[in-house]
């Protein structure tokens, strides 16, 4: 029998749900079952949009390690995150890529699947504190590739 689910735990899930629609899922494409959401929509902005979707996305696997999900589910949610962002480098085709993708969505799925596990363990606070880490880095390298591409193409064209 599983013990009932904390109702901090309930709202916080609900808001990092709420997240991953509005990311990946906000908006329907009328006449198909296709939608998609921010996600996409601001990674056709050079330099920002994919930095600014990829803190969203690491916000939700920072979240889920703080509700204590097991190191082996973390890594999935980042190799999610990770395939995401590479993908996202590539103008407009990674921005495709991300409508069928939905990286948030897998996550999210991944958080409910392991919530009762989540109860009775706690992630220890220094591989938090190093996936909150690497996190940054990745999103921020990503950052840095996007700066660079866009400067390197602004001096060949000008």
């Amino acid at each position: 029998m599983k013990t009932p689910i904390p109702t901090n735990q309930i709202s916080k899930v609900n808001r990092l749900r709420r997240m991953s629609r509005l990311l990946d899922n906000a908006i329907p494409i009328p006449g198909t079952k296709i939608r998609f959401g921010l996600d996409p929509i601001l990674g056709l902005l050079p330099g920002g949009g994919d930095t600014v979707t990829g803190g969203l996305s690491a916000y939700i696997v920072v979240e889920a390690a703080r509700m204590g999900l097991p190191r082996e589910v973390l890594w999935k949610m980042v190799g999610n995150i990770l395939i995401d962002s590479f993908a996202g480098t590539i103008p407009v085709l990674g921005d495709l890529f991300d409508v069928g993708w939905k990286s948030n969505v897998k996550n999210i799925e991944l958080l409910e699947k392991h919530l009762d596990i989540a109860e009775n363990s706690k992630s220890d606070r220094l591989f938090t504190f190093g996936l909150i880490l690497l996190l940054a880095l990745i999103v921020l390298g990503f950052a840095a590739i996007t700066v660079f591409t866009v400067s390197w193409l602004w001096n060949l064209l000008f």
